[in-house]
């Protein structure tokens, strides 16, 4: 065990146990195999139907699955709904990139009484960097699973394992050591979208008539954030609003967004035009009864590429090996210009096939193949 993780360790020791006649006793049975813990840290909303097949299969394995989840963008709120049993630990820090470094170091020794409790032997995350920072600095192995290879970090915030789709080269990637990235076939959402069963109720709890169009606004808070992803979806949602039979769902990131778009934008409210749902919204069943999906971030793009449902993208980042396949396959537009809100995204309905997916993913059976390989590795 790393010497500074043993500093924050209480040390057991075995009691002796004597018998009647002063000699030692020998236990009854043999010692039991000890239980094999992989902490799973959640950050952002995402994070919560991606792993959830996961835990289900590390589960299966006989791995005992921990989770800490942090308070932000409806985090804790998903987990909840998907009945995951988490610790919440920390909060956001908001856009400001001292607040996000000071928040960093304040959340990675938040954890720290979680892991002196349940030492697990291996941290698992998707860029949940407070987890990457504390597994370093106390010596425990660790997992982050990636599909966008230009997010920026810092040294100490770099995995000793990474798992990434197999589109993504190895130049350029978080992890140091080549020989420790492993790759997976298809996308980061094939692990989780599969499983997917529609639910009609929707429809009728939101309302949903005419084409509809399901929003994500650009992440403004996030570091890769370009302004000229707002001009973007300002001009897309203007084209909406003056469109007949045309609605649009808008998922802000949070309450923060949601109120400045509000306060910006009231006449985008008018007549229904454009709603907020209250609450948390099952994502992949509001992609699935839209008829079209445009979005300023990746995940819910990449969600509706699995999908099979028309999807724009706004993102003003640089582009990712990810998007840039999806888009070469032609299940990806991307949205560069405000000319291009006008002339290439089709506002019309789609067909909704009856065979969603087969019900399996090679994706999910690779991904935890690859995590149990690691834990493997280092109880060698």
């Amino acid at each position: 065990m790393n010497p500074v993780f043993s500093a924050f360790v209480p040390k057991i020791r075995r009691a002796k146990l004597v018998g009647p006649f002063g000699r030692r006793a020998e236990p009854l049975r043999a010692a039991a195999a000890p239980v094999r813990k992989i902490w799973i840290d959640l950050e952002n909303t995402p994070h919560v139907p991606f792993f959830k097949p996961i835990i289900r299969e590390l589960e299966r394995r006989n791995y005992k699955v921990l989770l800490t989840a942090r308070d932000a963008f409806q985090t804790c709120e998903m987990a909840t709904r998907y009945g995951f049993i988490y610790t919440k630990i920390g909060r956001h820090y908001g856009q400001n990139r001292f607040l996000k470094l000071w928040g960093l170091m304040v959340r990675s020794l938040q954890l720290i009484p979680f892991i002196v409790r349940e030492r697990p032997c291996l941290g698992l995350n998707h860029g949940a960097r407070a987890q990457i920072l504390i597994c370093n600095l106390l010596g425990i192995p660790n997992v982050m699973i990636m599909d966008y290879e230009h997010a920026k970090t810092l040294p100490l915030v770099r995995p000793w394992w990474e798992i990434v789709p197999d589109v993504i080269s190895d130049e350029g990637l978080h992890c140091r050591r080549k020989e420790r990235i492993r790759k997976f076939s298809g996308i980061k959402e094939d692990v989780y979208v599969p499983e997917f069963s529609p639910d009609p109720s929707i429809i009728e709890k939101l309302r949903l008539k005419g084409i509809v169009v399901t929003v994500r606004p650009p992440a403004s808070e996030a570091h890769y954030h370009n302004a000229e992803a707002d001009v973007l979806f300002e001009s897309l949602l203007e084209r909406i609003c003056s469109t007949q039979d045309v609605k649009a769902v808008l998922l802000p990131r949070n309450s923060a967004q949601k109120e400045k778009i509000v306060a910006d934008h009231p006449h985008w409210f008018k007549e229904s035009k454009v709603i907020i749902p209250e609450g948390v919204v099952d994502g992949l069943n509001l992609l699935w009864h839209s008829d079209l999906a445009v979005s300023g971030g990746g995940t819910m793009n990449r969600e509706a590429a699995a999908l099979g449902v028309p999807v724009y993208s706004i993102f003003r980042g640089q582009i990712g090996a990810v998007d840039r396949c999806l888009q070469a396959q032609g299940r990806l537009v991307l949205i560069e210009r405000t000319e291009d809100v006008q002339s290439k995204i089709l506002l019309r309905p789609r067909a909704r096939d009856s065979v969603l997916y087969p019900k399996s993913s090679r994706a999910l059976q690779e991904v935890v193949d690859h995590i149990d390989g690691i834990v493997q590795l280092h109880s060698a």
